[in-house]
């Protein structure tokens, strides 16, 4: 079994050397055969060690990942080789980007073979035993598995950013809250001081009482024309009747209203009283 692993080891590492030379050569479908036939020592190599049954490549990989022997990222690379070099094979595809995809994938898993296989395992042992995992170590695939450490790092995230968002609310309301209660009491304040200063100002700026000068026949006044005793007169107006007072014409004449026309009556028969309104 010994030698059996030995020359599974040179032909994986003979094919991944062809592969790297075939695509330097600009062969690049030769290049993705190369790989998947690679591909093919690993997985065939990987089943004898976890006695595993052997059959088509395809069959192999999903057992090998069913059974924990290889990892999921292992296993999208084992089917991503897989698929390149039968496209190659059957379509003849001759793309240089697939090729450098295929050696790139292949390299990573060929690397890891490496690593669990670098040492020679103890003899003896059953196929069960290896089965079981007691024998050897796991195909663990690439060392760095970011996917794996998503997984841990996403649930702690959303519990932390849950946490933060439910402080934020928190106190978002205890603000909003406060704020209500500042201004009701704000508002209650300038409600108060309002109807205080309104009261104030009614009372300051209440009018002040208004003296006017009021005109009165002192006897029975005659109202003339003219300022001549010897106008006609329009109307004798009984004593103590309030004429219209417009000016002083003179000394002895003054003008009043008398309906709606001008006309004239002697002043010193007319006296005057303060009145207030």
């Amino acid at each position: 079994m010994a030698a059996e692993r030995k020359t599974a080891r040179e032909l994986i590492e003979t094919g991944l050397s062809d592969t790297e030379r075939l695509i330097s050569q600009k062969q690049y479908s030769l290049a993705m055969i190369k790989a998947r036939q690679t591909l093919e020592y690993i997985a065939r190599s990987l089943c004898r060690k976890n006695g595993l049954p052997e059959g088509e490549l395809i069959d192999m990989v999903d057992d090998l990942y069913r059974q924990g022997i290889i990892t999921r990222d292992s296993c999208t690379h084992f089917h991503k080789i897989r698929m390149l070099g039968e496209a190659a094979l059957q379509n003849g595809d001759n793309n240089a980007y697939n090729a450098s995809n295929a050696y790139q994938l292949l390299s990573q898993e060929v690397f890891a073979y490496r690593s669990v296989y670098s040492q020679r395992p103890k003899r003896g042992g059953s196929s069960a035993k290896r089965k079981s995992g007691s024998s050897g170590k796991r195909y663990s695939g690439p060392a760095f598995e970011p996917f794996d450490l998503l997984k841990i790092l996403i649930p702690v995230l959303a519990i932390v950013l849950l946490f933060s968002i439910f402080r934020l609310v928190t106190a978002d309301k205890k603000e909003t809250t406060a704020a209500q209660t500042t201004e009701a009491s704000q508002e209650a304040g300038t409600g108060s001081e309002t109807s205080e200063t309104t009261a104030e100002a009614q009372e300051t700026e209440a009018p002040a009482p208004v003296v006017t000068t009021v005109y009165i026949a002192d006897k029975n006044l005659n109202v003339r024309t003219a300022p001549s005793t010897n106008a006609d007169i329009v109307v004798t107006l009984p004593k103590d009747t309030q004429v219209d007072y417009v000016s002083a014409h003179n000394e002895e004449w003054s003008v009043i209203n008398y309906n709606g026309a001008q006309a004239y009556v002697a002043t010193r028969y007319l006296r005057t009283e303060e009145r207030t309104e």
